[in-house]
């Protein structure tokens, strides 16, 4: 049941806030021993905001558009009354948020009731959810496989059906690779359009963006509806749309004509993985797109550039810990890349990255001016399997960047979403990423809403059943 059917029936007292608490705290019981979705979670607290929609909803007083909604939030992020740990030995002894992040402020603003926090990467700054501090989450469709990241604790906790909604960020990817990896549907909207504010700057200098992840667009896009708009302490926030974005999801059509990359021009890409989303766009092809194949998007990998953006922020974060003992409970690879560009990283070098983005976005508008949308496998290979990670596997092989479709739009700031396609022949989904143009955030709904329906995906993980 969609997220706004669910608060349609509290508003209407057809079924109580407690009543729907009560059975994501059971899922969570029954369920989180074996995925580890979440890092924290406060029944009671939950219980009291739950009590007080209902007499909201006696007293004839409407709660919200979110009444009762269960929600995780994802660790990275402020929810009053919860550590925001990171994921990460380092910050897990720190006080409880005295305040919400703007995000988590509107959802509860509109009623939904925050279950607990859900489990990142440390720092959010890998594709896999695991660290020192609470372990390793699992995919609701295979435990022995990795849920992506960084936002897989909440990807996997919707997938598993202990809430419909949860919160994620996106600086490389993180909410994109865990919808795939989940067999979700995830939107990574334009950089500003929902705000991070604040008292602490930005971590990643502007490549992450936030949202919500539940199970279709459909809620999706219910969701942002809520949550997008300025925040004065958000520099990069964006004015609010004027058009209804639920209303151009139901708009949904197939573009008259989209750009299908299968590689971007620099990557490998599984098989299996080609075939499911080269099915879904020849889909879009019988229904009257036009499909132009793009063999170079861009010219090389991004990697570097987008790692020096995203170290330069890491390196600003955790310079108080360095040379400390805990450093060395610091996820070895992470403290390496951090000693590398603390010791190297140089101001020119940042800005020559900086440059790159201005780059690849130039190169994004050639391509908007002849195609409405772009199409690209959202990740190189299907959910890892735990045993090589970190690493994933694209056509047998271990390659250890599987996740190199996602990071180039963040460089670009560029509206993009996932959308399940089918599952691998092992039962994984495998997600197709839809890239719009600059604020072009409507253009990627309407699409992303029609490749659903064109393909029909309506199967949940196993252990979600």
């Amino acid at each position: 049941m969609g997220v706004a059917e669910l608060a349609r029936q509290v508003r209407s007292a057809e079924v109580s806030a407690r009543e729907l608490l009560a059975h994501a705290l059971g899922r969570i019981e029954a369920l989180d021993g074996s995925v580890n979705a979440f890092a924290a979670v406060d029944a009671e607290a939950a219980s009291t905001v739950a009590r007080r929609i209902d007499e909201e909803v006696a007293a004839g007083r409407d709660p919200g558009p979110l009444a009762g909604v269960p929600v995780g939030v994802k660790d990275l992020e402020d929810a009053a009354g919860f550590v925001t740990s990171y994921g990460s030995v380092l910050f897990a002894d720190g006080a409880p948020a005295e305040e919400d992040s703007p995000l988590v402020a509107r959802l509860k603003a509109a009623g939904a009731v925050v279950v607990g926090k859900t489990n990142t990467p440390e720092l959010g700054w890998k594709g896999d959810t695991e660290n020192f501090l609470f372990g390793a989450t699992r995919n609701p469709w295979n435990l022995d496989h990795s849920a992506g990241g960084s936002s897989g604790g909440s990807a996997a906790a919707v997938a598993a059906g202990m809430v419909p909604l949860a919160t994620g960020s996106d600086g490389g990817g993180s909410i994109r690779i865990p919808s795939s990896c989940c067999g979700l549907s995830g939107m990574k909207p334009s950089l500003g359009r929902v705000p991070v504010g604040g008292a602490e700057p930005p971590a990643w200098l502007g490549l992450s963006t936030r949202g919500p992840i539940s199970m279709r667009m459909a809620d999706v896009v219910h969701v942002l509806d809520l949550v997008v708009g300025p925040d004065p302490t958000d520099l990069s926030s964006l004015p609010r749309p004027e058009a209804s974005w639920p209303a151009a999801r139901l708009e949904a059509r197939v573009p008259a004509k989209v750009g299908w990359s299968p590689t971007l021009g620099y990557a490998e890409v599984d098989a299996e993985v080609h075939m499911l989303c080269d099915k879904a766009v020849r889909r879009l092809e019988s229904l009257g797109a036009e499909v132009v194949e793009i063999d170079t998007v861009f010219e090389s990998d991004p990697v570097d550039e987008w790692l020096t953006v995203a170290l330069a922020g890491s390196v600003r974060t955790l310079a108080p810990f360095r040379g400390t003992d805990l450093w060395e409970r610091v996820d070895p690879l992470l403290a390496a890349l951090v000693d590398g560009a603390a010791d190297t990283l140089s101001a020119l070098e940042l800005v020559r990255a900086l440059d790159a983005c201005h780059r690849l976005n130039l190169r994004l508008v050639e391509i908007f001016h002849d195609v409405r949308i772009l199409l690209t496998p959202t990740c190189a290979g299907p959910p890892p399997p735990r045993s090589v990670l970190p690493a994933g596997l694209v056509n047998g092989r271990e390659e250890l960047n599987w996740v190199r479709f996602t990071y180039p739009f963040n460089m670009t700031h560029s509206p993009a979403a996932s959308v399940c396609v089918g599952l691998t022949d092992k039962g994984l989904p495998v997600g197709l990423q839809v890239v719009g143009p600059q604020h072009g955030d409507l253009v990627v709904i309407r699409s992303a809403a029609a490749i659903e329906e064109a393909v029909g995906f309506d199967q949940v993980a196993p252990i979600g059943s």
